[in-house]
């Protein structure tokens, strides 16, 4: 069992930085994909960057030019770095992984607020 622990949430103004962490419980040579998705109130889970093993890089329309993903060197921390943050940003931040042989985890999510 994979788990992933989330951390570097919390409330900043418009306009600020965040950086969200996840760690994962696994060697980094079965991690497949590592992503960040998040969820606003009522409205549904949406993806938010990708990074696969080989460092290739996804976003979502909505954060690209202000959000980064990356990897540590070992290959199994992921972070999230967030700047220029806009109200439309809040929501819970979640990790997912994908493992080899395949199998998919959740973190348990981390709060991103953004209001002044």
């Amino acid at each position: 069992q994979v788990q992933l622990v989330e951390s570097g949430g919390g409330l900043v103004q418009p306009g600020g930085s965040l950086r969200l962490s996840c760690a994962a419980s696994v060697r980094s040579t079965s991690i497949d994909v590592m992503s960040w998705y998040r969820q606003a109130p009522g409205k549904q889970r949406e993806l938010v960057a990708v990074i696969t093993r080989d460092s290739r890089q996804t976003y979502g329309d909505s954060v690209k030019g202000r959000f980064t993903i990356s990897r540590d060197v070992a290959g199994n921390t992921m972070y999230l770095q967030m700047n220029s943050l806009k109200p439309e940003d809040t929501g819970v931040y979640y990790c997912y992984v994908q493992v080899i042989p395949i199998r998919t985890y959740w973190g348990q999510g981390t709060q991103v607020t953004v209001s002044s």
